[in-house]
């Protein structure tokens, strides 16, 4: 199957209303029926600004966070479409990738 591969870059401290940003893209992409999501906690990593970001022992709050997800044309045009609406502004990739399952009956 044709689609692709979505990554979100952001920080742990970003928020959408009450809720940490990583959380509010996952559970969009649940709801738009998405098939599966994955969030990565970074160590360290730097955006466009240059400045580091990384998880300290005493700081999370500036933890690099990816999520990943791989989606169907249609999906990823109404999921951007809803960050669109939100006006959330978030960093991402899309790369157009090939997918599916192998050695299942």
């Amino acid at each position: 199957m044709k689609g692709y591969q979505l990554e979100f870059f952001m920080e742990q401290n970003k928020r959408k209303g009450h809720q940490a940003l990583y959380e509010w893209v996952l559970d969009l992409a649940r709801q738009e029926g998405i098939a599966g999501a994955t969030v990565f906690m970074g160590a360290m990593g730097f955006g466009h600004h240059s400045r580091l970001h990384s998880a300290h022992f005493f700081e999370l709050a500036d933890q690099p966070v990816l999520v990943t997800m791989v989606v169907k044309e249609d999906e990823s045009n109404r999921l951007f479409d809803l960050i669109r609406q939100e006006k959330v502004p978030v960093f991402y990739v899309k790369m157009p990738v090939e997918f599916g399952t192998l050695g299942a009956d």
